[in-house]
C-alpha cells in the first residue's frame, strides 16, 4: 500500500471528473472506432484503464503504481488546462485525449459524478 498525500488525493479527484462508468464506456467506444485523427499517445488507453481501476479502490488500498498514475493524470490535465478547470470547448482530438484519462473539459468543476 502507498501513502497518498491529501494533496494528490484531492487533485486527482478534482481533475478526474468522469465517473468510472463514464470512463469505461468512453474507452470502449474509443477502442471500437477507427481513428481518423492519428495515433493517440500510446499510454493513454492503458492509463485510462488504470484510472478506472483507481476509482474503484479505497484510498487505503492504493499501491505505489496507483500513486504514480494519479500524479501522471494530474500533471497531464493541469498542463493542458487552465487552473480553474472551467468548461472549455477545444479541438476534438484535445478533448478526446483528456477524456481518455478521465477528464472531460466540457464538464463544469464540481459537477455531480
Amino acid at each position: 500500500m502507498a501513502e497518498v498525500s491529501d494533496e494528490l488525493w484531492g487533485e486527482f479527484h478534482t481533475v478526474v471528473n468522469m465517473t468510472s462508468a463514464e470512463l469505461e464506456d468512453w474507452l470502449r467506444v474509443e477502442a471500437s472506432q477507427e481513428r481518423s485523427e492519428g495515433v493517440p499517445e500510446q499510454d493513454e488507453p492503458h492509463l485510462g484503464r488504470q484510472v478506472v481501476h483507481i476509482l474503484g479502490k479505497r484510498r487505503t488500498d492504493l499501491t505505489d503504481e496507483d500513486a504514480r498514475n494519479m500524479q501522471t493524470v494530474v500533471d497531464r490535465v493541469r498542463s493542458q488546462r487552465r487552473d480553474d478547470l472551467e468548461p472549455t470547448a477545444g479541438d476534438t482530438g484535445w478533448r478526446h485525449g483528456l477524456m481518455r484519462v478521465g477528464h472531460d473539459p466540457l464538464k463544469p468543476p464540481g459537477a455531480p459524478r
